[in-house]
């Protein structure tokens, strides 16, 4: 797992739980305006491309969250107990209720984007 049990973005697998992980937010998208399947409230979501050396993901943020995504865009972060959903069959690592972004004491300089996880597809068996 490495220091702070922090793993590589290439070693983020479908289904994983209580992930922490070191990312360069690389740009945040536009957000939407949806209804929750969960609350039928109205809520704000937006994705945003982040990664590292070894593989990019696309990061699924929620209300309060885009914000703090906007603040830290281009810079490194530390994903704290997010956890990896597959959304139409494509991985997307996700905050949920208990993840946090925290500041990075340790800077990302290259991404690599050619290696997007959210690209490829994933197969149940």
């Amino acid at each position: 797992m490495g220091k702070d049990n922090l793993i590589k973005v290439r070693d983020l697998k479908p289904y994983t739980r209580n992930v922490n992980v070191r990312v360069k937010i690389v740009k945040v998208g536009e957000e939407r305006k949806v209804i929750s399947r969960f609350d039928r409230a109205q809520h704000r979501l937006a994705e945003a491309l982040v990664g590292d050396e070894t593989g990019s993901i696309i990061l699924t943020l929620w209300n309060e969250a885009i914000d703090l995504a906007k603040e830290k865009e281009k810079t490194t972060v530390v994903i704290r107990n997010g956890f990896v959903s597959v959304f139409r069959n494509f991985m997307r690592l996700n905050l949920g209720k208990k993840g946090r972004i925290e500041d990075s004491n340790i800077e990302i300089n290259e991404v690599n984007i050619k290696n997007n996880l959210s690209e490829r597809c994933v197969r149940r068996y």
